[in-house]
């Protein structure tokens, strides 16, 4: 029997690409730059069309279409306008590691395992970003908003 195909919900930036790996090897639903694809749990991940290198200004878009969550280090985001704009733009969601805990793989997992459940609790329309550390999932307020 063939395996049923993935439908991958979350895209982890190659900022966070150690983390990616070992998530990606735990969930069918998760891709990275150049990922391969991979069956996980009887589904077959299809390879991931981004490839390492690729401004932000340009995947982001491509991101967004496919309906994917992005989970990345660059807490800066929020300053950088070009890649502000492509959030807003593109009603990217977008979840930014606070860089002041991510010292490594295992704390940026440890991050992302304490706000796992809020993170899929997040609404399935943009544009967001919202920052997570142990503690919190803060929104960061996009220029513009009211």
């Amino acid at each position: 029997m063939a395996p049923r195909s993935a439908i991958v919900r979350f895209y982890f930036d190659e900022d966070v690409l150690g983390l990616a790996k070992v998530v990606a090897d735990l969930r069918s639903d998760v891709t990275f730059p150049e990922d391969p694809g991979k069956l996980v749990k009887g589904r077959l991940r299809a390879p991931c069309p981004i490839t390492r290198g690729t401004p932000d200004e340009e995947w982001i878009p491509s991101v967004t279409q496919s309906g994917w969550l992005i989970v990345t280090k660059d807490s800066k985001i929020s300053r950088r306008p070009g890649e502000l704009r492509a959030v807003r733009d593109y009603g990217a969601r977008l979840i930014a590691i606070n860089e002041t805990d991510e010292r490594g793989t295992w704390a940026q997992l440890e991050i992302l395992m304490h706000q796992w459940r809020k993170i899929e609790a997040l609404p399935p329309t943009g544009p967001f970003i919202y920052s997570a550390s142990r503690s919190t999932l803060r929104r960061i307020d996009l220029p513009g908003e009211t």
